[in-house]
């Protein structure tokens, strides 16, 4: 008889093997702004720091509203789009929820 605790997941973060269980509650994570708020995908966010463009040659001014963000890996970076760049990843620190 298989129960929920003999069935396991592959993390790729760690590249073993972790009982489900153990992978749920690290699933449950949050992505905080500046100020501390949560952020989700799909939310809108606003500079709050003008921040030069590695690659792009401009800077985003402060008060630049982003978009439709898009959650990473990485608690402390998220995707989005502007309208001259795209493929820009920005940090949590230099944004905050609108």
């Amino acid at each position: 008889m298989t129960g929920a605790d003999d069935d396991y997941v592959y993390d790729e973060a760690t590249g073993e093997w972790r009982p489900a269980g153990e992978m749920k509650s690290a699933a449950v994570r949050e992505v905080r702004d500046a100020s501390g708020n949560v952020l989700n995908d799909g939310d809108s966010v606003t500079l709050i720091k003008d921040l030069k463009v590695k690659g792009a040659n401009q800077t985003l001014k402060q008060g630049t509203v982003i978009r439709s963000i898009r959650l990473t890996d990485n608690n402390d970076e998220i995707d989005c789009r502007h309208d001259t760049i795209k493929g820009l990843v920005l940090r949590t620190e230099f944004v905050r929820k609108r």
